[in-house]
């Protein structure tokens, strides 16, 4: 297959004609045949295969198209090699044009049918929607075209090699090519055809492209159509809106009152383009996108983005994503209150769109370019800088905006993704402008804002984002401190608009600090929100060697480089179950935000976030209840009313009627508001917003007195029993394995990063000592007071190697006139010198417990999921009830997981009969604690924190429970900030107190 040019030639495809852009699946009456499907396949070592274009292929292997050679088998083989995970480092010598002689290299064959009807008028087109990395195309064993852009279309004019009847395809298709070098972006290295292939026919004076400019005037709430035809043979078109009465020539333009299109109205139009040849449906969104006095607008209102950063995945398919599986990403993004997505890093299938388009989602629709491997070298011969890479970048943006305008979902065009600066920068946008000028640009790398129409960051902190906000925006540096952006630079970058467009990283149990942004965001206008760093765990489906199927991640696959666990950091598990992460997002992105008021007593502010839509689609539910029990509920929609765009309202339990009963002192009370919405469908969130109101609170614990009894081989008091050193043997009957205080977790992917100048928290516990924790018991006694006798343990914890320790003191007092109950109470001091904060404060206990991962917890506290200091905005207080094994998050990379805060009761149901716990007197440094974080687990710690993944977790026989004072915070600093200062948990005295009833 060829004289043509190789592989390793920098310039734009060769033999292909400009893609036009896509309409949706049956929006054509031209005649077109769908070329996925089962392929004849074969694999070679090298580029230069020897494998001729005439061979049909007889004898080869059938592969799946769309689909990636290397996932053909999975996950029970890998016939034809494997994933490889890189987020920075090239694979293969950075030695840009060049890539090594040992490139894997695919041999796709297929015949195909043509109608005769097709030839002597029109062309014939194949269209692939996505090769990675380079191909070379022969028809009837000639060679037609080379392409390249891995995650845009190409279309190959093939009229001229087809015949009428039977015709071969092969496509020879290279895993690395010159173009790897603008690839780079952060996910799996998968080759192949993955995107959809068809055969169509272009019939003479048909549809070549379609220009649609569809404008919105919010001042009179009329709309602009434009839609420009280029057509075969020049023929003329014609262009109706039946819905809008309108009957237009090409190109001419027309004004007429119409509903616009927003993510939250999406309002769409169907506008039939004809000629005498084919008709096309387009449908149009009429809106307009603009930067007023340096806010993003939409329709002449600010909109804030609500976003996500989705990369195409699938765990057994990679980015050969179907239909099925687009349309649940968008359906779980509406759920979840996503308004906005940035297709990181490259164009997404363009049947994505379509569904941005209809259900509502605002786009950066990204150029598929990252040059990231050239960064550890200074970003010496970095393609974004270079004349000889000016054509093949052009090309690219110029593919996507001509594929990609006329969806009214796409707000921004974005210029890549992490590929330096240069020189390119400019001649891409001016490139994109020339088609499209009706939307901003945007490019993270560009801090000059130079080429942007947006200033861009990553990951900033919350305190800098503030400063963004405030337009206070210090000096930035580039690589070397004496080279900052400043001056005239600086001050056109502050009129701007500021976005995150990767921010709150989702890595494993996180992210962290979600509120804090969200509070800045909605504080200060220029700032127009961000896009959560990203969608989905792209966990590979796998087997053990035992046949066990996990999700793999980078290092699973014996690859020579990897980023291991770094692959997998989304919202979703790889099976697209929503993490608690995700369900955090939701809660801080809910467009009725319902907290309490400060400036009034018993009261609540309820504030419609929604740019465009009021609340009549809203009903407002609530629900009085004392430690989960109903004591009343209603409706708020009457007295709160309909609540227009931004408008706040603020209601007491006093003025909407509701009257407290009478209830117990030893109860918590909660005003629980939820907004519910009206409307129906499989895209409509069930809720749209939730807020409480802690109404009253229980009385504390009252004393209990009783006394120890003394044995010949310890004590007991209630229904704990002990050594004589003072360690507790048994529970209400239930051996105890463990039970002593604890200050370490297993470290969370976030406790294993760089959290701040010279700090990685995960370290500096090895360091302090707390993954080698024991307890010294130093001495037990009998003391006695007002209240009786109480059983007196003294000690020390510690870890070898360290000087860092908490003096520990237990105290264990029975009940005289309930022989089941015993309170305990946990004092810690820490002492020494510590160089960070504490992962956690509280007890241990682990109880002997076969089948732990069925016993029941029933609780009162914050749930129905886990929640962290940093992470509590979807925990709600309330009764919840779950298994052991249901507490659990299985977490792609296993960590600390499912902590359940402001636990008050709980009620554990233990094979020797329940162990209710109620929180006492919880205290750290000077602050009240309400309720402990209650933890429970059928393994230890240690065990977590050893596994690389879930499936290598099993129950050791043995209940795990943490009964904590405070647990740190998770932050973000796999990739961005660590745990902010309200959320850290600094070493200072303790106090825990809880009361505990066996058997009952």
């Amino acid at each position: 297959m060829s004289s043509l040019p190789t592989h390793t030639d920098v310039v734009v495809p060769a033999g292909v004609r400009g893609p036009r852009f896509r309409p949706p699946a049956g929006a054509s009456t031209a005649e077109s045949l769908d070329l996925n499907g089962e392929w004849r396949f074969r694999l070679f070592d090298e580029a230069r295969t020897g494998a001729d274009s005439a061979d049909v292929g007889a004898g080869w292997d059938t592969i799946a198209v769309p689909g990636h050679w290397q996932l053909a088998g999975a996950p029970d083989a890998w016939p034809y090699g494997k994933p490889a995970y890189t987020n920075v480092l090239f694979p293969i010598p950075v030695d840009p044009p060049n890539v090594p002689r040992e490139n894997p290299t695919g041999e796709y064959r297929r015949t195909v049918e043509v109608p005769e009807t097709w030839l002597g008028s029109g062309r014939v087109v194949l269209r692939f929607e996505g090769v990675d990395s380079w191909f070379e195309v022969a028809v009837n064993g000639t060679p037609v075209a080379t392409s390249h852009g891995s995650r845009l279309p190409t279309e190959i004019d093939v009229t001229e090699h087809v015949q009428a009847g039977e015709n071969l395809l092969a496509v020879r298709v290279t895993q690395w090519s010159a173009f790897t070098y603008v690839e780079d972006q952060d996910q799996w290295w998968l080759s192949g055809i993955f995107r959809d292939v068809e055969l169509a026919h272009r019939p003479e004076g048909g549809i070549e492209h379609v220009s649609v400019d569809a404008s919105y005037d919010h001042t009179t709430g009329e709309g602009t159509l434009r839609i420009d035809v280029e057509t075969l043979g020049d023929a003329e078109a014609t262009v109706s809106v039946p819905e809008l009465g309108l009957e237009l020539a090409a190109g001419e333009e027309a004004t007429v009152a119409v509903e616009p299109w927003s993510a939250e109205t999406p309002r769409l139009y169907e506008a039939q383009v004809r000629t005498a040849a084919e008709t096309v449906v387009v449908r149009v969104g009429f809106r307009t996108i603009a930067i007023v006095d340096g806010v993003f607008t939409v329709n002449g209102a600010p909109v804030k983005l609500y976003g996500v950063n989705r990369h195409e995945f699938e765990p057994t398919r990679g980015r050969a994503v179907t239909r099925e599986t687009m349309l649940a990403d968008v359906l779980l993004a509406k759920t979840h209150h996503v308004n906005a997505v940035r297709t990181s890093h490259y164009p997404p299938h363009p049947h994505f769109l379509d569904l941005c388009d209809a259900y509502g989602l605002y786009v950066i629709d990204e150029n598929d370019l990252e040059t990231h491997g050239f960064e550890p070298n200074g970003w010496r011969d970095n393609p974004t800088d270079s004349p000889a890479w000016r054509d093949v970048l052009v090309d690219r943006v110029q593919r996507m905006v001509r594929r990609d305008a006329h969806h009214p979902s796409i707000v921004m065009w974005s210029l890549g993704n992490e590929a330096g600066v240069g020189r390119n920068l400019g001649e891409m946008a001016a490139a994109i402008r020339e088609i499209d000028d009706s939307r901003p640009l945007h490019y993270e790398g560009d801090w000059t804002a130079e080429h942007t129409d947006v200033y861009s960051r990553m990951y900033a902190s919350v305190a800098e984002t503030l400063e963004i906000g405030r337009g206070e925006d210090r000096a930035l540096q580039r690589n070397q401190p004496d080279d900052t952006i400043d001056g005239e630079t600086a001050a056109r970058r502050r009129t701007l608009p500021f976005i995150q467009c990767e921010y709150v990283h989702a890595m494993g149990n996180g992210p962290g600090g979600f509120s804090d942004y969200d509070e800045v965001f909605e504080a200060y206008p220029r700032l127009m929100g961000g896009f959560v760093w990203e969608w989905i765990d792209h966990g590979i489906a796998t087997r053990d060697a035992d046949g066990t199927p996990f999700y793999g991640y980078g290092g699973d696959f014996g690859e020579e480089l990897h980023d291991g666990t770094f692959i997998a950091d989304g919202l979703l598990l790889p099976d697209r179950t929503p993490s608690p992460g995700m369900v955090e997002m939701a809660a801080v992105y809910a467009p009725v935000r319902i907290e309490e008021f400060p400036g009034l007593d018993g009261a609540i502010e309820i504030r419609n976030r929604y740019a465009f839509r009021t609340t009549e689609h809203v009903d407002l539910r609530w629900t009085l209840s004392a430690d989960g029990e109903t004591l009343a509920e209603g409706s708020l929609s009457d007295a709160v009313g309909v609540l227009e765009p931004g408008e706040s309202a603020i209601v007491s339990l006093e003025a909407a009627g509701i009257e407290v009963p009478e209830v117990g002192d030893d109860v918590d009370v909660w005003w629980l508001v939820r907004a519910v919405s009206r409307e129906s469908g499989d895209h409509v969130p069930a809720e749209l917003g939730a807020g409480q109101l802690h109404v009253q609170g229980r009385a504390p614990l009252a004393p209990v007195s009783g006394s120890v009894e003394r044995g010949e081989d310890g004590f007991a008091v209630g229904p704990a029993r002990f050594d004589g050193a003072g360690r507790l043997v048994s529970l209400g009957g239930t051996p105890v394995r463990t039970s002593r205080a604890d200050a370490w977790r297993a470290p969370t992917d976030n406790d294993a990063a760089d959290n701040g100048p010279g700090r990685q928290d995960a370290r500096l516990w090895e360091q302090a000592g707390l993954t080698r924790l024991r307890e010294r018991l130093d001495d037990v006694t009998v003391e006695t007071d007002e209240q009786g006798e109480a059983l007196v343990v003294t000690g020390r914890l510690a870890g070898a190697a360290s000087e860092c320790g908490l003096a520990v003191t237990w105290t264990w007092r029975a009940d005289a006139e309930d022989p089941q109950t015993v309170d305990v109470t946990l004092d810690l001091v820490p002492e020494g010198r510590w160089a960070g904060p504490l992962p956690r404060l509280g007890w241990l206990l682990a109880l002997e417990q076969e089948g732990a991962g069925d016993v029941v917890v029933d609780w009162v506290g914050q749930g129905p999921g886990e929640s962290y200091a940093d992470s509590a905005k979807a925990a709600l207080f309330g009764r919840y009830r779950h298994t052991v094994e249901e507490l659990q998050t299985r977490y792609t990379h296993p960590q600390e997981n499912g902590a359940r805060r402001g636990v008050t009761r709980a009620r554990i149901g233990l094979a020797a009969g329940p162990l209710e716990l109620r929180a006492g007197e919880v205290t750290l440094g000077v602050d009240e604690i309400d309720g402990v974080e209650l933890t429970a687990r059928p393994w230890s710690d240690q065990a977590l924190a050893a596994a690389r993944h879930p499936h290598e977790l099993w129950p050791d026989g043995a209940l795990w429970l943490h009964v904590d004072v405070a647990q740190h915070g998770v932050g973000s600093a796999a990739c961005g900030p660590g745990v902010l200062p309200n959320a850290t948990l600094e070493p200072a005295p303790a106090r825990l107190q809880v009361r505990l009833r066996a058997g009952a």
